[in-house]
């Protein structure tokens, strides 16, 4: 995936967090989901068009439209202030295709830092499905592993990229490192929060 995109992406999660935290309004965010997500439209139809038309390049292209609808799918859904349950279940998809890409990464690429990355973005669009059309009351666990993510995943790893030492040896190792720690992290805050047994509709 283009890093540029990723880099903006870190930005929208960053600010998805604090909506989820209710400490940002949703229509705000909103606006830069709908900016950054015809952004990441824009990217991969680019890409597609100068590509060489293998199908592993094409593979790795596709995954950008999953960022970019995302996104202009939270944004128009803040803005009009729509029912979830149709953004909850098209999570839900990306959710499935992020994990075929993490097993991509493990069994084609042989790749930890991606495995682990994808695997984690899969669980974050997990959230949003139980969110959104299961109706649990997990926002604010959502804020903490969106946040996290959005300097791990991509905002970090964007930068490092920048800099030209991202895949070297040392950041690779030390980047696997900080995946498992974060993943260690969210499931221990996951004993905090009974979404399985509680939400808000059961509890009225």
């Amino acid at each position: 995936m283009s890093f540029v995109g990723l880099f903006l992406s870190g930005a929208v999660l960053f600010l998805n967090s604090f909506m989820l935290a209710g400490k940002a309004e949703a229509k705000s965010v909103g606006i830069f989901n709908i900016f950054v997500g015809i952004i990441q439209l824009m990217i991969p139809f680019y890409l597609m068009i100068v590509s060489s038309q293998d199908h592993w390049e094409l593979y790795s292209i596709a995954s950008i439209f999953l960022f970019g609808l995302t996104y202009l799918y939270v944004g128009v859904t803040a803005l009009k202030g729509l029912d979830g349950k149709g953004l909850g279940w098209f999570c839900l998809w990306v959710a499935i295709i992020a994990v075929v890409y993490t097993l991509t990464e493990i069994l084609h690429s042989h790749d930890a830092v991606s495995a682990l990355t994808w695997g984690m973005w899969a669980y974050l669009w997990c959230l949003f499905f139980l969110s959104n059309s299961l109706h649990k009351d997990i926002d604010h666990y959502i804020a903490k592993v969106a946040f996290i993510q959005s300097w791990v995943t991509l905002t970090i790893p964007s930068l490092l990229y920048f800099l030209g030492v991202w895949n070297t040896p040392a950041i690779n190792q030390l980047w696997t490192y900080v995946l498992i720690g974060s993943i260690v992290y969210f499931i221990a805050s996951l004993f905090k929060v009974r979404f399985f047994l509680q939400s808000p509709s059961l509890e009225k």
